[in-house]
């Protein structure tokens, strides 16, 4: 023979369910990664990936894809996540690597991990925002993401109330969340839980705002998690103009998604109160008691490829 054959280089990476995903993740855990993982970031540790989009039609119909990622090299990581929207659905699915060497690790059906990411996150800005005497949760919206913050909020908070506003489904959610948790929930008006609350998560798909901001008290943390579309948004100017904080996970991508900024009035949020979580948590300041502090969330890839991490090495060492 003249020469020999190539060697071929055999990849190790690893297929992980969802139902892997809920054997090893849980909301406390992930709450403390993402912490760790913001933390690292506002520290200057880490780069986040936009989420593009591109959209076909076909006979009547269309499909969107999706794409966003982060790279954490301190915690030697890189990664991608991608989904489909059709019909208004998802399926999320992570692709992940090595840092340090570039070679794959894992693809993680991510439907269970974007369930607990997105109020795991909201979770850590809560406790580095809500003021300790907070009593009054309210929680907008009775679905999947209703549910899962408000889990994860009474996981930071010993709140004392919650109170439940939807469209529908409202009455039972109060009913399952108070004989879940023991604590009392009542299914009230947007008027009430948007006046009465402490903490206020809004975790719907509204496209208008979901009550006047004139309402919401001093003191108030409002967290907007329910949209990452600039044409969607659920709070209103006066709320954002009267906010004397106005935290977001990754400044660029709240310009480009969050309706709360693209579709703002001239002049209604001033830039100098807007500050990303992971510097907050980097640089923590001293807190205006009195202030409305709004929080707003449109999800980015840091998230999740901190919490695919987490997965990955945890089933790796099982």
């Amino acid at each position: 023979m003249c020469c020999a054959a190539p060697t071929l280089k055999v990849l190790s990476m690893r297929l992980i369910t969802d139902a892997d995903v809920a054997r090893v993740l849980n909301l406390p855990d992930a709450i403390a990664a993402l912490h760790a993982a913001f933390t690292q970031f506002g520290e200057g540790a880490g780069a986040v990936l936009a989420r593009n989009r591109a959209t076909a039609s076909h006979a009547g119909a269309s499909v969107t894809i999706s794409a966003m990622g982060a790279a954490l090299p301190a915690s030697d990581v890189v990664g991608t996540k991608v989904y489909p929207t059709v019909n208004g659905q998802f399926e999320f699915v992570i692709n992940l690597f090595s840092a340090a060497t570039g070679a794959p690790l894992a693809t993680l059906a991510a439907n269970e991990l974007t369930r607990q990411r997105t109020a795991a996150t909201t979770a850590v800005a809560a406790r580095a925002l809500v003021r300790p005497a907070a009593q009054v949760l309210a929680i907008f919206g009775a679905g999947t993401q209703a549910r899962a913050h408000a889990e994860a909020l009474l996981l930071v908070h010993p709140f004392s109330r919650v109170l439940v506003c939807a469209r529908s489904g409202g009455e039972a959610f109060a009913a399952e969340l108070q004989a879940r948790t023991g604590v009392p929930v009542n299914a009230v008006s947007a008027a009430t839980a948007a006046s009465t609350a402490d903490v206020i998560v809004t975790c719907t798909r509204a496209s208008e705002p979901l009550f006047e901001g004139g309402l919401v008290k001093p003191g108030t943390l409002v967290c907007a998690v329910g949209s990452s579309k600039p044409v969607a948004r659920e709070l209103d100017d006066t709320l954002l103009s009267q906010a004397g904080r106005i935290v977001v996970e990754w400044l660029p991508a709240a310009q480009s998604e969050a309706g709360e900024f693209v579709r703002a009035g001239a002049g209604v949020i001033d830039p100098a109160k807007v500050v990303e979580l992971g510097t907050l948590l980097a640089q923590p300041a001293v807190a205006d008691d009195q202030a409305i502090v709004v929080y707003k969330s449109v999800g980015i890839g840091l998230e999740d490829i901190a919490l695919a991490k987490l997965v990955y090495d945890r089933l790796q060492a099982a």
